[in-house]
């Protein structure tokens, strides 16, 4: 987050208007434009940058603004700080048509790494790529050592090769291996000297001393990226940035694939930093130096069996170190990879990877992604350990309940291919209960003993029960349910948790999850359909039911979720007509409730419309006259209490959208069973009255009886003619499915204004 005065700069920043940035803009100009380039250029420099890049879209600046920020980054005696303001401003306004920097008349290292930064941004437009790799190729093959610095133009090197992979011929990539190879192995083992020689200085203070590992002893053998000094020499540099720019010269298509590479000389020796920011860098180039050798292993597997001892001592060394938890997922990766070929059995670090990680990690933001990043770049390499990954989706959960903003759309991603059938039902649960998981955990970390560096939470939310719940013997199966670190296959009623972890339902924390919630049991739905059969679906149907009034009470995520329940309840009706045949039982006991109906008004809609539309026998032969009748009997008594009862605080409004599905479906269902047609004929009739009655007007809005009252008499029309109120309201698979209804010029639309002319002129409005 960022401070006050931060945000405010940000804001100002931000709220500029085009006319104000550009009367800055020739004030800039006209600086820049000075033979004495000031603190005021910098000042103003600085300001520019901010205004440019604290907005999404690009700022248009004035050609001669530009043009001269173009010519001030190409001054060989402008200063440092001025150009690489210049650059920067010139990237964020990339990719744009009015640069125009010239990349071969530019000579200093440290300019041409600020120039071609720019040119990379611009993509590749005119073959900028190409030329700017060629032009740094040149000055690296440049073996002088009092020439130009070249640790400026190696990162540039690196971008090329990642951007434009065919860029460097064979030849020139194998000479660029080679040095590079020479920068890794023959890096000296002495600091640099002091850059200031001021008269009190004596050549003996200035003698440079000797490079030291993270330990604090003496490196005897050679540099590495892990050495440590006050000053590093130009090979010591770029020693370091060939190794960070390794991994992506290895990999296809790149510079090489062929005996030039530098083969694996890394010994993991376990040595313990000295200092925290060097023992941070210690783990992350051990994640980076499996990674190599895992591109080396993959291209020559001779390299595989000198590696893999090397590998199975360094993995039974980091698993039992929290601190060291993130190089297992490269290591997980070298095993997916190559554990076949090597004849290891690997299951255990999988297990082990899978099982503990998340239960004790899901705190720390970094891990959670790299480790949804890992499960999803590496499906490929599951095979047969896939089951293992999805059976542990409770775990990975643990994730996206404390992380869910940053990791919502990576979960989205990785859905489909954790979605098993076995476990479809465990994993629609798991995503609904997701907001409790965030609170479960939440009182966990309150639980757990203190510890040096414990997660932050939400420090003004009070809540003594939970914890005192938390610890209760008598609730421990539940906590450890939800808790689980692999799919059981059984599922807990989670009520009694809700209401006593109701305290923190408004933690922030809480409420992020909740909100993310509705675009993953979209992604689930869309994934399950892929591969749920006849039985799962009905089972899939009938948790959407029963988990309607079961969720956990986070302010406004029932109605989310009851948004989405109900548009997938309709998909999996469509997917399977026959379900509601099928269901037909526990439908109706769904439909038996009317303060279920007032809670739920979206979902209820859709089951009424789902009966009215798939309760037939054009869609499944076993749909009887008995059950049409039971839900006309139902649907009737449900319209009557909802439209008697009037709303209260405890009870309210019912919504307009549902009394007109219910009317729409009890004419369908007695256009189906003829007998039912002067039921739902008087019915009709009460409505079109009970609507124009002035008292109607405390349970619907005027707009709200309108609708009611139209819905009502247009039914009332077309059941004065069954035959045809059956060919409208039920209509065959013929007529259906080209949609004729679509299409004035067809019979649908036709017999429709037929039937509307004689049912006026019966009635006396028109002249006969």
């Amino acid at each position: 987050m960022f401070s006050a005065g931060a945000e405010s700069l940000l804001h100002q920043a931000r709220e500029i208007e085009d006319e104000e940035l550009k009367k800055f803009c020739s004030r800039i100009s006209k600086l820049l434009q000075a033979e004495d380039l000031g603190p005021d250029t910098l000042d103003s420099l600085q300001r520019l940058f901010l205004i440019i890049s604290a907005t999404k879209y690009n700022r248009r600046l004035e050609k001669t603004c530009v043009d001269l920020l173009q010519a001030t980054l190409g001054l060989a005696a402008c200063p440092e700080q001025l150009q690489v303001l210049c650059a920067a401003i010139l990237r964020e306004m990339s990719p744009s048509d009015s640069l125009s920097l010239v990349w071969d008349h530019t000579q200093n290292s440290r300019q041409l790494s600020l120039v071609a930064s720019v040119l990379l941004a611009q993509g590749d437009r005119n073959k900028e790529v190409s030329a700017v790799g060629q032009g740094v190729l040149r000055a690296l093959e440049s073996r002088q050592p009092e020439g130009p610095s070249l640790r400026y133009l190696l990162p540039i090197m690196a971008k090329v090769v990642v951007l434009s992979p065919g860029t460097l011929q064979e030849d020139q990539a194998t000479l660029l291996s080679k040095r590079l190879v020479d920068w890794l192995r023959y890096a000296s083992l002495q600091q640099g000297l002091p850059h200031s020689s001021s008269f009190f200085s004596t050549p003996r203070a200035r003698q440079p001393g000797p490079i030291t590992e993270v330990d604090g002893a003496v490196a005897t053998d050679f540099f590495t990226v892990l050495s440590t000094g006050h000053r590093f020499t130009e090979d010591q540099w770029l020693n370091v940035q060939a190794f960070s720019m390794l991994r992506a010269w290895l990999l296809p298509p790149g510079g090489l694939s062929h005996p030039s590479a530098p083969g694996p000389a890394w010994s993991f020796q376990d040595t313990r930093a000295l200092r925290k920011g060097d023992s941070d860098l210690q783990k992350a180039c051990l994640v980076e130096a499996v990674l190599v050798l895992d591109v080396l292993c993959r291209q020559d597997p001779s390299f595989l069996y000198r590696s893999l001892s090397c590998l199975k001592a360094l993995h039974g060394r980091v698993r039992g170190d929290p601190a060291s938890v993130r190089v297992l997922l490269p290591l997980a990766r070298f095993f997916l990879s190559h554990g076949e070929a090597a004849a290891v059995d690997s299951e255990a670090a999988y297990q082990h990877l899978f099982t503990r990680i998340p239960l004790e990690q899901f705190h720390s933001p970094v891990l959670a992604f790299e480790f949804v990043q890992f499960c999803r770049d590496n499906l490929q390499l599951f095979g047969g350990h896939l089951g293992t990954l999805r059976l542990s989706f409770p775990n990975l959960f643990k994730f996206l309940a404390w992380n869910s903003p940053p990791l919502t759309s990576e979960f989205v991603a990785l859905l489909p291919a954790l979605v098993d059938a076995g476990t479809a039902l465990e994993m629609l649960h798991a995503l609904l209960d997701l907001p409790c998981l965030t609170a479960v955990l939440d009182l966990q970390l309150r639980s757990s003993p203190a510890a040096s560096e414990r997660p932050l939470w939400d420090t003004s939310l009070r809540a003594p029960s939970c914890l005192e719940a938390f610890r209760d013997p008598k609730f421990q199966g539940l906590f450890q349910y939800l808790l689980r670190p692999k799919a059981s296959g059984a599922t807990e009623r989670l009520v009694p948790l809700y209401q006593l972890l109701q305290p923190m339902a408004g933690c922030a924390r809480v409420a992020q999850c909740a909100e993310a919630v509705p675009t993953l049991l979209q992604a689930f739905f869309s994934a399950v359909t892929q591969v749920a059969d006849g039985a799962l679906i009905n089972q899939l149907a009938l948790l959407l039911l029963g988990r309607s009034d079961s969720l956990y009470p986070v302010p406004g995520y029932a109605a989310r979720v009851h948004s989405v329940l109900s548009s997938q309840f309709l998909a999996l009706c469509t997917l399977k007509p026959s379900l509601v045949v099928e269901l037909a039982r526990d439908l109706l006991e769904f439909l038996g409730s009317v303060n279920g109906l007032r809670s739920r008004a979206s979902l209820v809609t859709s089951v009424v419309w789902a009966v009215g539309e798939y309760l037939s026998v054009a869609y499944d032969r076993r749909c009887t006259v008995e059950q049409i009748n039971k839900f006309f009997e139902a649907l009737e008594a449900l319209l009557f209490e909802v439209t008697q009862c009037r709303p209260s605080a405890a009870l309210p409004r019912c919504p307009p959208k549902v009394v007109t599905a219910l009317m729409t479906t009890l004419t369908k269902l007695a256009s189906r069973s003829q007998d039912l047609i002067p039921r739902a004929s008087l019915l009709l009739s009460k409505m079109r009255t009970l609507t124009q009655r002035p008292a109607t007007s405390s349970m619907h809005s005027e707009e709200g009886a309108e609708a009611i009252c139209t819905r009502a008499t247009e039914l009332l029309t077309l059941l004065k003619m069954p035959s045809v109120a059956q060919f409208v309201l039920t209509p065959s698979t013929e007529v259906c499915s080209p949609r004729y209804h679509r299409d004035g010029n067809t019979a649908l639309p036709l017999a429709l204004r037929t039937v509307s002319r004689l049912m006026e002129r019966e009635a006396g409005l028109l002249p006969g």
